[in-house]
C-alpha cells in the first residue's frame, strides 16, 4: 500500500479519549431494545417517522422488498471505544433474525476488518453465517485495503465483480449497483470512481427506464461531508449525473459512523452507523476517528439500516436502528439523523 494511503489509515486510529471502560463492563451493556427511525421516500423527499421498539409484527409488512444495510464492522479493532466489535456485530446480527419478516438480503458497506488480515475476515464469515438472510452483498472500505490492496477481498467477497469490486443486480423491480471508492484515495482521503468505473457505470445505466429505482452503495459517502476529513469522493458528481434522469435513486454509504441526510430533487443520501464504534460528527473534533463514549451509551449510537421497498409508492423506506434505546446520549442526540433537504437541484 503507498505510504500516503496508510498515514491517512493510520490517522484513523487514533484514540480521542480514555474512559476506563473494560470488556466485562461494556458486555454488561449488550442488552438492547432497539429504537430509530423510518425513513419513506416520496419524489425524492425522505419522511421520517418513529421506529418503535425492536421490529413490531407489521414490521416490513406489504414490502415488494426488505434488505438491511451494516456497515464499519471493523472487525480486528480492540481499542477502548468498544473492546469487542464481534460482540457488536453479533448483536446487530442478532437484530436482523428478530425481524418479523425476514429481508431478501443484506448489503454490508464496507470496512468489514480493521487491518485486512486474514483472521479478521475469518472471524467476520463466522458471525455473518448465523444471519437469516444469507445472501450478502460487499463493497470494500479503505481497511479492507491495508494489506494487499485488496485481493484478499475479491477472493472472498468479489467473485463476479468487476474491476476492484464493482457490480450491479435487479431484484424485485429495483436495480441496485455496488461502487468502489476506496481503491485509489485522493488527497487528504477523499473516494475516488476512477474513469473506468465511471464508463462501467454509464454503460450499466444506459437503456434502463427512468422509472426503475436505483440503488447506488459505496463506502465513502457519494456527497461532499466535510473534504477536511476525506468525508466525500471527488468525481462524484459524474456518477450522479448518470442517475439525475431516474425517478427515485438513493444512495447508501458507510464510513463516517453516524446517520447522515441528504436530498436533491429525486437522489436521497444516507449515511448508515457502524456496528463497532461512533466517529464525532463533522469539524467537531481536531481531526474523524474512534470516540469513545460511556459504555451504557454506546449502543446508541451503533446500529443497522433497514431498507423497505414498496412497487405502488415507488419508494423506500429506510429505517435506521441503532442497538440501544434512544435515551440521551453523550452528545444528546446520537441515532438522530442530520437532515439536509436541497430541491433545488436535479
Amino acid at each position: 500500500m503507498p505510504e500516503k494511503k496508510q498515514d491517512l489509515i493510520d490517522q484513523t486510529l487514533q484514540d480521542l479519549n480514555n474512559d476506563g471502560v473494560d470488556r466485562r463492563g461494556f458486555l454488561k451493556c449488550m442488552a438492547w431494545a432497539g429504537t430509530g427511525l423510518v425513513w419513506t421516500m416520496s419524489g425524492g423527499i425522505p419522511v421520517s417517522r418513529a421506529f418503535a421498539k425492536g421490529h413490531g409484527k407489521d414490521a416490513g409488512k406489504g414490502a415488494d422488498s426488505t434488505f438491511v444495510q451494516i456497515s464499519d464492522s471493523h472487525i480486528g479493532f480492540n481499542k477502548p471505544a468498544n473492546p469487542d466489535v464481534t460482540a457488536t456485530l453479533q448483536t446487530a446480527i442478532n437484530k436482523i433474525n428478530a425481524m418479523p419478516h425476514k429481508p431478501d438480503f443484506i448489503i454490508h458497506t464496507g470496512d468489514l476488518s480493521q487491518l485486512s488480515k486474514p483472521s479478521e475476515f475469518d472471524t467476520l464469515d463466522q458471525v455473518l453465517k448465523g444471519a437469516s438472510a444469507k445472501q450478502i452483498f460487499f463493497v470494500p472500505g479503505e481497511h479492507d485495503m491495508l494489506s494487499d490492496n485488496g485481493e484478499q477481498f475479491l477472493q472472498r467477497y468479489g467473485k463476479g465483480t468487476k474491476g476492484t469490486g464493482w457490480s450491479s443486480f435487479d431484484h424485485k423491480g429495483i436495480h441496485f449497483v455496488s461502487l468502489v471508492n476506496v481503491a485509489n484515495l485522493k488527497a487528504g482521503g477523499m473516494g475516488s470512481l476512477g474513469n473506468e468505473q465511471l464508463e462501467w457505470l454509464e454503460d450499466d445505466l444506459k437503456g434502463r427506464s427512468t422509472s426503475t429505482p436505483i440503488v447506488l452503495f459505496a463506502h465513502i459517502p457519494l456527497w461532499t461531508i466535510y473534504p477536511d476529513w476525506g468525508w466525500g469522493t471527488d468525481d462524484s458528481e459524474r456518477a450522479l449525473s448518470y442517475v439525475k434522469r431516474f425517478g427515485s435513486v438513493t444512495v447508501l454509504n458507510g464510513h463516517i459512523h453516524q446517520i447522515m441526510q441528504k436530498v436533491e430533487g429525486k437522489v436521497s443520501f444516507h449515511t448508515a452507523m457502524s456496528t463497532a464504534f461512533p466517529q464525532p460528527a463533522p469539524g467537531s473534533a481536531p481531526s474523524a476517528g474512534p470516540m469513545k463514549v460511556p459504555a451504557d451509551q454506546l449502543q446508541r449510537v451503533l446500529g443497522i439500516t433497514d431498507v423497505n421497498y414498496v412497487v405502488s409508492g415507488r419508494s423506500l423506506a429506510v429505517v435506521d436502528s441503532p442497538l440501544g434505546d434512544s435515551g440521551a446520549s453523550a452528545s444528546g442526540n446520537a441515532g438522530e439523523p442530520l437532515a439536509v433537504v436541497d430541491s433545488n437541484h436535479g
